[in-house]
């Protein structure tokens, strides 16, 4: 069996899951999801979910374990919801916000203008001396790891100064330069 997909998830209080038709929805005090599963059977039993599969299939066994961690991303979602942090590294690079326009300058001849879905909250931290960070927040796992790697892929962080954008606490390999 899975070793993820047998872990069962308990269900926090001021969180609903119902299963009907093949398909899951999450409800909680941040927001609602939904998510369509096939080949596994989801039984939820005195605030306990639990997941089977019907056969030892390569394939139903790689989603026993996928359909398990998903709920799980959207329980915890809807319960606490999750936060990206982005850290500008450069000289002049800056960021702000007017409530779901987020404006960025990286060194190119234009400042890139990003319109946020509304799931997600933005805010730009811009401290004297340290580099701007724009935290981005939402009950969708998925829909803030996606808008983090979009924002990133603008100025990705190249390897010899480290400048670009990168995630906080995010460990780049870094180069050697010439040597004479």
């Amino acid at each position: 069996m899975s070793r993820i997909g047998k872990n069962p998830i308990t269900i926090p209080e001021g969180v609903t899951v119902d299963v009907k038709d093949g398909i899951v929805k999450v409800k909680g005090k941040l927001g609602e999801l939904t998510q369509e599963f096939s080949d596994i059977d989801i039984k939820i039993e005195d605030g306990i979910i639990t997941f089977e599969r019907f056969s030892e299939k390569k394939d139903q066994k790689a989603k026993h374990g996928l359909y398990r961690s998903l709920v799980n991303n959207m329980i915890e979602g809807v319960a606490n919801g999750f936060t990206k942090q982005l850290e500008l590294v450069g000289v002049g690079y800056r960021a702000s916000n007017q409530g779901q326009r987020l404006e960025i300058a990286v060194g190119f001849s234009h400042n890139i203008v990003f319109e946020l879905a509304p799931e997600v909250k933005v805010e730009t931290i811009s401290d004297k001396g340290k580099n701007p960070i724009v935290k981005l927040t939402s009950y969708d796992k998925q829909l803030v790891g996606q808008i983090a790697a979009k924002i990133r892929s603008f100025r990705a962080p190249e390897p010899y100064k480290g400048k670009g954008i990168k995630f906080v606490g995010e460990q780049l390999r870094r180069k050697a330069g010439k040597s004479a």
